[in-house]
């Protein structure tokens, strides 16, 4: 008996009426109108993930992608057949495009399975694009390349520099302190991102790029390409070819995203001095092929690597530096013997190859291990009763003299009563004081946005007040900075005990043992929990689904459906 020959390219994924032949000479007749010949539909097919959006900004440039991966395509000998799915970007999404970033994984994971291609060439790059598809390509394990459109360029404007979004946070602080004049902030508002690409800084986007390229998904030195640069679009080409070759010689997903692949790319989130997001992002990841990541391991990661990269929000300098500094293949080669050398990328070659020689490095943006940005890793994650199940602070970009502080808490019940009381003259609040946000988690309403940057009340910026500690359930923006903490665990609504802080408790925070504690008795934390109530049930359709399913952020804040079983 002979072996049948597997199906390729439109062969693939035939829907079945009871008469497969039949449901294969549908799908080319209706091919066919679309003007292909026969001899480009005996091709294998190439699926190009098109996130292209008049929404998206940071996706500008895909059309221009596109064209160029179709090229590659052909020239390989393959058919291209670019596709629409979810385009999240952060600015343009109520409540957060984190709330649609499991939608844009599933929507991706379902047309990488279900319309017919050998491989796929995944762009993106607004920050939840991504890892949603990254997580899309995990589940789906259709050979993929990642193809990221890279980060703006920085604008010269009167004697600095300027790019989103540090620098948008920076004079936007300064403006509520009464230091920059409104004639003067909208004379900045258009002169902060005046290209196209994701933010010109270390932040979430780009942070996810340098991952991809650490997971091995995005090939070497292609990440913190220029968005604007002839060589994003001879990447893009390059992307095409080589999703032809993984047809040829299939490797997946899942043989490149491993348990060691992840613990390099969370080396490499540390050395950057990289966003937080990108640790719920690459949880996520991880969580569908099984690999859980362990805040206790992320500490012990933390505490031996080093902040080797010198980017805003943590240092000085923006993404086109990195680049042209040397990018991951000089960060790489500086944490080889940290490294699991053995993994392999989209190019079926070895980490270890790779770094056979060392690459071009300027050490005033790629940093020796000798002379770092800091001795100790970007992220640490913190335990103790108020986060049973951790937080995480991003102590390259905090304050040092705030590492240890037990103070009163100032504490603001979803981001309304934010909004409502930050700025009152009369808020009983100093600059001692801890800042709390609550009720802004992965299960409420807000959808967990990146409002754990609580502002300054107006009252102490306009004191001088620069930063405080505040702390919240929700995130940050990679490009933000201060002494945050993010993403306590469980959150308030998931009935955690920071459901239960009120303002005037006490909280004791302590960098050194890595510890966060409510300190209440616990006779007044039991008389407050038989009051809580949980928030209500979304009514229906994406909201409803999300609540239903979506998980704690030391899970990724995935859909518990979606992860690996077992």
């Amino acid at each position: 008996m002979t072996q049948e020959t597997p199906k390729r390219g439109l062969a693939r994924n035939t829907a079945n009426y009871g008469d497969r032949d039949f449901a294969l000479y549908l799908r080319r007749s209706f091919a066919k109108s679309m003007g292909y010949s026969q001899a480009m539909l005996d091709r294998p097919v190439v699926g190009i993930v098109d996130t292209g959006s008049a929404y998206n900004n940071c996706h500008r440039t895909v059309p221009e992608l596109i064209e160029a991966v179709k090229r590659g395509v052909l020239g390989a000998g393959g058919l291209p057949m670019p596709f629409p799915t979810v385009s999240l970007c952060e600015p343009s999404l109520f409540p957060t495009s984190m709330h649609y970033r499991n939608l844009a994984a599933l929507d991706t994971e379902a047309m990488l399975k279900a319309q017919p291609m050998d491989a796929a060439v995944l762009v993106g790059g607004c920050d939840k694009t991504v890892p949603a598809q990254l997580m899309g390509a995990a589940s789906a394990d259709v050979p993929a390349v990642q193809l990221v459109t890279g980060p703006m360029l920085a604008t010269p404007y009167q004697g600095e520099r300027l790019s989103a979004c540090t620098d948008c946070r920076r004079y936007w602080a300064a403006y509520r302190a009464g230091r920059v004049s409104d004639e003067r902030i909208h004379e900045i508002e258009g002169r902060l991102a005046t290209t196209a690409g994701t933010c010109g800084v270390m932040g979430t986007a780009s942070t996810m790029a340098c991952l991809a390229e650490a997971l091995g998904m995005v090939p070497l030195g292609h990440g913190s390409i220029p968005a604007v640069h002839a060589d994003r679009l001879r990447a893009a080409e390059e992307a095409g070819a080589l999703a032809v070759k993984l047809i040829q010689n299939p490797i997946r997903p899942t043989e490149i995203i491993t348990a060691k692949s992840v613990e390099n790319a969370l080396r490499v989130l540390l050395a950057l001095g990289g966003s937080t997001n990108a640790l719920i992002h690459l949880t996520a990841v991880a969580g569908r092929i099984g690999v859980k990541i362990d805040l206790h391991r992320l500490n012990a990661l933390s505490d031996e690597t080093p902040v080797l990269v010198d980017l805003k929000p943590t240092g000085e300098g923006y993404m086109e530096d990195f680049h042209a500094a040397g990018g991951m293949p000089a960060l790489l080669w500086e944490l080889r013997d940290l490294l699991h050398l053995d993994t392999i990328d989209v190019t079926g070659v070895s980490l270890g190859e790779r770094l056979k020689e060392p690459a071009f490095v300027d050490r005033r943006y790629v940093r020796a291990r000798s002379e770092p940005v800091s001795p100790v890793g970007g992220i640490v994650a913190l335990f103790g009763s108020l986060a049973p199940r951790g937080a995480i602070l991003k102590r390259s970009a905090a304050t040092a003299s705030l590492f240890e502080k037990e103070a009163r808490v100032v504490v603001f019940d979803g981001l309304e009563d934010l909004a409502n009381r930050i700025d009152l003259p009369d808020l009983d609040v100093n600059e001692d004081d801890i800042l709390v946000l609550k009720n802004a988690g992965s299960l409420t309403p807000a959808g967990m946005p990146e409002a754990g940057y609580l502002p300054i009340p107006s009252k102490l910026a306009r004191a001088g007040v620069k930063d405080m500690v505040r702390m919240s359930d929700c995130r940050m923006s990679g490009t933000a900075f201060g002494t945050i903490v993010l993403h306590i665990t469980p959150e308030a609504a998931a009935g955690g005990p920071l459901g239960l802080i009120e303002s005037g408790d006490r909280v004791r925070l302590s960098v050194k043992d890595r510890s966060l504690d409510l300190l209440v008795p616990a006779a007044a934390l039991e008389k407050r929990r038989a009051a809580w109530k949980p928030p209500a049930k979304a009514k229906r359709g994406w909201d409803r689904l999300l609540q239903e399913q979506v998980l704690q952020a030391d899970e990724g804040c995935d859909l518990a459906m979606m992860r690996a079983e077992g």
